[in-house]
């Protein structure tokens, strides 16, 4: 590889990779290393990662799948049992 060559939207794609899956897995997987970045510090380290200026319109998308990913989830039974709950009181 080339290391002159921009890396950015148009070589993922000649390689079989898209931006969302993309940004989604790294986003993923730079919560389970860093718990603690607020917004602002999930988007810096999105430019960090992908410096190239076609890569840039992604970077809400890193930062919403970033707070998905730190965001404990709910399993579906405490929902449910929780709205029936609330339902009967």
């Amino acid at each position: 590889m080339d290391l002159f060559t921009e890396i950015g939207p148009e070589f993922c794609a000649t390689v079989g990779l898209d931006c969302a899956s993309c940004v989604q897995r790294c986003a993923s997987t730079t919560a389970a290393v860093c718990r603690n970045l607020q917004p602002y510090g999930a988007e810096r380290v999105f430019f960090q990662l992908y410096p190239s200026p076609g890569c840039r319109p992604m970077a809400s998308a890193f930062v919403q799948a970033y707070q998905d990913a730190i965001t404990p989830s709910m399993p579906v039974m405490r929902v449910a049992r929780a709205e029936a709950a609330a339902a009967a009181a």
